[in-house]
């Protein structure tokens, strides 16, 4: 059987917005590359979000290295992450959906299985470990590819439900990841491919209650343990999803379309390397650029190299998604996507190693009356129980946003929710104000996590309605790539926040980085209802 009857790899006949054709033959194509495209996506996330754990556990374990170092490993982590999605933007249309979806999945075993060789030595210098945080990065930018992918196969009425549906399920790699390390840190599940256990010196804990101290810990199967999921679901990627003809013309046979892949895919972690070295402190690097500078720098550097090292028909379909950055409407919904789902996955990064050093330790005056945060806290909470429910409750909630946004518009539910953000951001950081200054810390909580639970709720219902709005401005070409870009830029909210708030713990003043926050989501209210909320804006609550 031909393409064209939709049986093979290779889809040329496309029309979604038929009802006909999307009722007798679009519909089964589309949802069984987004059911397959859904786990593919949240084993990306689980790779990328990884050190959140493993640097609490780090910590828990011993392992020689200071809390601003460990900061350091989830913020290399997000910015590879942040820096990979750039090329990723543009891979569907130069590669083809399914060779891309694919290679992108089976490139997720190497960081998976070298950050678990990796944990099994405590004694190697950071930058190993940095360089795996560095790699982890490629589960980051599987996101852009993946929604612009998704974009392509559905009609415009289902552009919010659909890209809903594998973000908000796909996110829930955050979420798994947070639940299933721990667990399977307590397990020697590999035999003796697995290595031998650590044994904890700090208590540490999963969903279900604290792991105590002295409890042999395989910390490297926080690593190895996604290699189970990941092979498996290569092949489903491989054998079970589609590249679209109209939308990825001159993909070239697989193996041309996987040295595109490839070479992009390498040329994004020259930017990111030299940026970070650059930005961080000695003696990883030479720390002499500020975190805002440093991001528009690597931006820029990973969109000219692009440019400068595409060749031949690459070269062509690089050029026309560059289009896209004429459009002002993609520079409005970049900044409104960082308040979703920048929060969403800086957050997510951040908030583990945050509950550690905020509420592990009582913070007293010393005989000078200088505030000391050094004194285990013996009724802390632990990190590792309670920080997965707000990335699970954000992802969870995230298709009904997009379901709302399909029904009412996306910009209003922006609007509302980037209200309710604002209050609950600087509602967060006098709490932490509080528990900052608090020799029982653990009393303000209950009351941190509620807020912060809404502030991941709020972010999900967004991540929908934005989705919705990109859906509805730009058309079936411009769309792919202006949801992967978006998605790039939000992404560096996995590096911002964990450099943010880590730096305002140091200082003292945890509470300066919400209340930052804060300010950034009002203005964020302007900017959407400038757009498009306002009685004279060029496109209506889209």
């Amino acid at each position: 059987m031909n393409a064209r009857n939709h049986t093979g790899p290779d889809v040329e006949d496309w029309r979604p917005e038929d009802e006909q054709y999307w009722e007798s033959t679009g519909k089964k194509i589309a949802y069984r590359n987004l059911w397959i495209s859904i786990p593919a996506l949240l084993c990306g996330f689980a790779v990328w979000g990884m050190w959140g754990i493993i640097t609490v556990q780090m910590l828990n374990l011993g392992f020689p290295f200071t809390q601003p170092q460990l900061f350091t490993l989830t913020a290399i982590a997000g910015i590879a992450g942040a820096t990979m999605r750039i090329p990723a933007s543009f891979l569907i249309r130069l590669a083809g959906g399914r060779n891309t979806i694919f290679l992108t999945t089976a490139m997720l075993l190497a960081p998976a299985i070298g950050t678990g060789i990796a944990l099994q030595h405590p004694e190697w210098p950071l930058w190993v470990f940095q360089l795996m945080a560095l790699w982890s990065g490629v589960g980051g930018g599987n996101f852009a590819s993946s929604m612009s992918n998704i974009s392509t196969f559905f009609p415009k009425r289902l552009q919010g439900t659909a890209l809903g549906l594998n973000a908000g399920l796909g996110n829930f790699g955050v979420t798994t990841m947070q639940v299933v390390i721990p667990l399977v840190m307590t397990l020697g599940i590999f035999g003796a491919f697995g290595g031998e256990p650590t044994t904890l010196i700090k208590d540490s804990g999963w969903i279900f209650g604290k792991i105590p101290a002295g409890t042999p810990t395989w910390i490297q199967n926080a690593g190895f343990a996604w290699v189970l999921s990941l092979v498996p679901l290569a092949a489903l990627c491989w054998f079970g999803m589609n590249n679209l003809k109209s939308i990825s013309p001159a993909t070239g046979n697989p193996i041309v379309a996987f040295g595109k892949i490839t070479y992009l895919y390498t040329l994004a972690f020259v930017p990111s390397i030299f940026m970070l070295y650059l930005y961080l402190p000695a003696p990883t690097g030479l720390g002499l650029l500020n975190m805002w500078v440093a991001i528009p720098l690597d931006i820029i550097l990973a969109l000219l190299i692009m440019k400068v090292a595409a060749f031949g028909p690459m070269k062509e379909g690089v050029a026309k998604q560059f289009q896209i950055f004429r459009n002002k409407h993609t520079w409005s919904m970049t900044i409104l996507y960082i308040v979703t789902f920048g929060s969403f996955i800086g957050f997510s990064m951040a908030l583990p190693l945050a509950i550690t050093v905020i509420f592990g330790y009582q913070h007293i005056p010393d005989a000078a009356g200088v505030m000391q945060h050094a004194l285990k806290n013996p009724n802390a909470p632990s990190a590792l129980t309670y920080a997965w429910i707000g990335p699970f409750v954000g992802a969870l909630i995230r298709p009904v946003g997009g379901w709302i946004s399909d029904k009412v518009g996306g910009s209003i539910v922006t609007q509302v929710i980037s209200a309710v953000m604002v209050g609950a951001s600087a509602a967060v950081g006098y709490v932490m104000m509080q528990a900052y200054a608090s020799a029982t810390p653990e009393q303000y909580f209950s009351t941190f996590m509620w807020l912060f639970v809404v502030l991941f709720a709020a972010s999900g219902i967004g991540n929908g309605s934005t989705f919705r709005t990109i859906g509805v401005i730009f058309d079936r070409q411009q769309a792919g790539p202006v949801l992967g870009w978006t998605s790039a830029v939000a992404a560096y909210g996995a590096f911002i926040a964990p450099v943010v708030i880590g730096a305002q713990v140091k200082a003292g003043t945890p509470q300066m980085a919400m209340y930052g926050f804060a300010v950034f989501y009002a203005l964020c209210l302007i900017l959407n209802w400038w757009f498009y909320l306002r009685g004279g804006s060029e496109i209506k609550n889209p």
